[in-house]
């Protein structure tokens, strides 16, 4: 009984394929959350073969604010060796392959530096700098991720 129960909304949600946005609870039976998914995500489903999915994503997505987020040509991860132990995340955000996913991330290493990003112009001039001590690993892949321009490589090397 409580499988007919399923179904049916399942039913009445891929009938309504054709009206435009759907509810939260049409979205969240399709395994999305409206609330938190971007158009932008939708586009990325066909790196993985799930254009399948589009449609329905494109019917839960809220539109991106592209404008509230910046994004620069270009990325430099400054930190000293030295100052690893006091900061593992950065450490193993560095030697994992994560960098090698952001062509237009640089990795320097200055002596005695607590780590930070330069985000520059395409001209390399210097536009904004944070400091990342407390930052984890997954949040220094997202924040790259999010405000670097997306440019595919065969071969690099991040290192300075």
């Amino acid at each position: 009984m409580q499988k007919k129960l399923l179904i049916i909304p399942l039913l009445m949600l891929f009938g309504n394929g054709c009206n435009g946005d759907y509810t939260t609870n049409e979205c969240s039976l399709l395994g999305f959350n409206k609330a938190n998914l971007l158009c932008s995500s939708c586009d990325q489903l066909k790196k993985f073969q799930l254009t399948s999915l589009r449609e329905h994503c494109t019917n839960c997505c809220q539109i991106d604010e592209e404008k509230s987020i910046k994004v620069y040509a270009k990325a430099r991860l400054e930190v000293c060796t030295c100052k690893f132990g006091a900061y593992p995340q950065i450490q193993a955000f560095i030697k994992s392959d994560r960098p090698n996913k952001y062509p237009n991330l640089t990795i320097r290493y200055v002596r005695g530096l607590d780590p930070l990003i330069k985000l520059m112009d395409s001209s390399g001039n210097v536009q904004e700098v944070l400091a990342i001590e407390r930052w984890d690993t997954d949040t220094v892949d997202e924040f790259l991720s999010t405000h670097l321009e997306r440019i595919e490589d065969d071969y690099r090397s991040n290192l300075v």
